[in-house]
């Protein structure tokens, strides 16, 4: 069976390669990570036809609502509110097998903003291969992994394979703004007996990743001129002293948390602005951080208990600050995931790996957050990660995708199918 699909694959290529190439001319940037809106549609409309054209048996349109975000953060903790989705939705694609069982794979449709186009090297919407590598916007993160899951079953259909059982392909959007179009897809109803977060991973699959948290501290102090700033409040230099408060913490973290996955969490200061002149005793500072923790051993609540009980106890003392304490804020989360190393499903991926690829897949665990919670945490879906690409290429300038990882992908996804749903 698997030489038959290497030989259709090897065939077929150029095909399964203008597919993503023409999905990766179409712009379907986020505008302020989704809170202003994004550019989904055209490429959601693409994959629509796409769908219906392999044959797909239901294709659903799902409009994005602000409600549906406002369930899941009540219920879950999970979902970014205030996101205008004029003309955002999600696609579902369900093609029919023979069997009962099932798998789903999710893929975001949205991409980062490209910057500043001076720096690219090529067009960000015109596809460009060279040297056995695709360049352009969302090529990597993540339209290859979209595309190589339904390229697999395109894969098993031009090499008359039936489908053993039900394959859902999920085309979501608004990714890039916290997940809110998994997020949606989830409380919608969408599942399955496994899911496959196809984003990128160079090759290895991700069994567990961190969770993360946004915090935006705002201090106020007190303002005059440089040159008696005995008789001001210094909001930056206040600002300061909270930030060494939060690195106490990061290092008590350090020392009390392992994972055989993943590293020790992480507190991250990205963001810091405030004042107004250099003569000017600052009256205002904000600072932005991100922290990364653990899953099994930490939690969204006490990693917000821990992280303002830190500033607060700062604040105690701290003449100023006892009586003019910060706003702690949070403008965006996501929990952690973590699969069970002992589930069928990654004995079935590892199967599927081996027969694919003439070799065995390392199993690692990935610092940064992605869409694998929503199916884990609220679809209640056993899942998995693997797609095409390196993390490095994520919103990176020149992103670009390794076009025989693309190929894999797809022989992978196909063969997974068959592992998975013949169970």
């Amino acid at each position: 069976m698997i030489e038959k699909l290497r030989q259709t694959l090897e065939k077929n290529k150029d095909k399964y390669i203008t597919r993503l190439s023409e999905l990766v001319a179409i712009d379907t940037h986020d505008l302020g990570h989704g809170i202003d809106g994004g550019l989904e549609k055209e490429g959601q409309d693409y994959m629509v036809e796409l769908f219906r054209q392999m044959g797909a048996s239901s294709v659903v349109k799902d409009q994005m609502t602000e409600a549906v975000i406002e369930q899941s953060i009540a219920q879950h903790q999970e979902g970014n509110p205030g996101h205008n989705y004029d003309g955002r939705y999600n696609v579902y694609a369900t093609f029919e097998g023979e069997g009962s069982k099932s798998i789903l794979f999710n893929g975001h449709i949205d991409t980062m903003p490209a910057g500043d186009e001076k720096l690219w090297s090529t067009p960000r919407h015109t596809p460009t291969v060279k040297d056995d590598k695709m360049y352009g916007l969302g090529v990597c993160d993540m339209k290859g992994g979209l595309m190589a899951s339904a390229m697999a079953v395109e894969l098993l259909k031009d090499a008359g394979i039936p489908l053993p059982g039900k394959v859902v392909i999920t085309s979501v959007v608004d990714e890039e703004g916290g997940g809110n179009g998994s997020i949606a897809a989830a409380m919608n109803g969408q599942s399955a007996d496994a899911v496959v977060v196809c984003e990128p991973t160079d090759q290895e699959l991700i069994a567990a990743h961190m969770g993360f948290i946004f915090f935006k501290i705002e201090i106020g102090g007190k303002a005059v001129h440089s040159g008696s700033k005995w008789l001001g409040v210094s909001a930056i230099e206040k600002a300061v002293k909270l930030m060494a408060a939060i690195d106490e913490l990061e290092h008590k973290w350090l020392m009390t948390y392992k994972h055989a996955l993943l590293p020790a969490p992480t507190s991250n200061v990205g963001v810091i602005e405030g004042g107004t002149a250099g003569s000017t005793v600052a009256d205002y500072c904000c600072f932005k951080t991100c922290v990364h923790y653990l899953p099994g051993q930490m939690s969204h609540e006490q990693v917000v208990e821990e992280y303002t009980g830190a500033i607060y106890r700062c604040c105690e003392g701290d003449e100023w600050l006892k009586d003019h304490k910060p706003n702690i804020s949070i403008y965006q989360a996501g929990g952690s995931f973590e699969m069970e190393l002992e589930h069928s499903f990654i004995e079935s991926f590892r199967r599927a790996y081996q027969i694919a690829m003439g070799a065995q897949v390392k199993v690692v665990g990935s610092p940064a957050g992605c869409d694998s919670r929503v199916w884990k945490n609220i679809a209640q879906c056993p899942t998995l990660q693997y797609g095409p690409g390196r993390q490095a290429q994520c919103h990176a300038v020149n992103e670009y995708i390794e076009l025989q990882q693309y190929l894999d992908a797809i022989l992978v996804y196909a063969q997974l199918i068959l592992d998975w749903c013949q169970e």
